[in-house]
């Protein structure tokens, strides 16, 4: 049931949650391929993998771009879609739509491009593991596009489980974990908001990258799950 000698895709796997999840596979003796959008970035992530990992610049958002990628590989089990711009909270009255639109076409439409023209090299017994957020179960003020693009990308999930079956799909929905993706924060906003969240939470703490990893790791490896998702939240939506 575990990762030793299979291939792992991750696409947007140079930091944050994506690296954690390739670090946490090539532990457990997985190939690893990660892809981002700046090469400064790739470069960065190789330095942490273990020797044999791959990577490539690659922009989610380009499909000619997305479809060679895959070409370039070759097969492997599982793709793992972690890829996204920095969070965005703004009012309704305030939005920005070309921002949105640039949102959503990473999270939601690169996912789908990825997808679309990785699955055909995904291996039997293989998997897609997508990424969402508990913004579509538990939204608050400002977050009328975060909410947006995680229900959506919660039913392209369940969606795609049926029309890609016997290869399974599957997303995860972390809370407020500590990465990258809070950086157009001002730090003193940042640092309270998760001084708040810990306050609040069940568990005391917000989330770092490793914990949600794991959940990753077990929709991989776990061979009787599909059109899943797994809220990885310290407990969030229950308070």
């Amino acid at each position: 049931m575990g990762l030793q000698g299979q291939r792992v895709v991750v696409i947007g796997g140079t930091s944050g949650i994506g690296l954690a999840v390739a670090e946490a596979a090539a532990r457990e003796g997985a190939e690893v391929v990660v892809a981002s959008r700046r090469q400064e970035s790739v470069d960065a992530a190789l330095k942490q993998l273990p020797q044999g990992a791959g990577g490539d610049v690659l922009d989610a958002t380009d499909e000619e771009a997305v479809r060679a990628f895959f070409g370039r590989i070759g097969g492997f089990d599982h793709l793992v879609y972690t890829a996204g711009e920095s969070l965005l909270l703004e009012s309704l009255a305030e939005s920005d739509l070309p921002r949105a639109r640039r949102f959503l076409d990473t999270r939601l439409w690169g996912a789908y491009t990825a997808v679309k023209h990785g699955a055909w090299s995904i291996r039997k017994g293989g998997s897609v593991v997508l990424t969402t957020g508990t913004a579509g179960r538990r939204p608050m003020p400002g977050t009328t596009v975060a909410a947006s693009v995680c229900g959506a990308v919660e039913s392209l999930t369940r969606a795609l489980a049926l029309e890609l079956a016997p290869i399974r799909v599957n997303v995860v929905s972390p809370g407020v974990v500590r990465t990258e993706l809070w950086r157009d924060l001002p730090v003193a906003e940042r640092d309270g908001l998760f001084r708040s969240s810990s306050e609040s939470l069940p568990v005391g703490r917000v989330g770092e990258p490793e914990d949600v990893a794991e959940a990753y790791l077990y929709l991989m490896r776990g061979g009787y799950s599909t059109g899943t998702v797994v809220v990885v939240d310290g407990g969030g939506v229950l308070v």
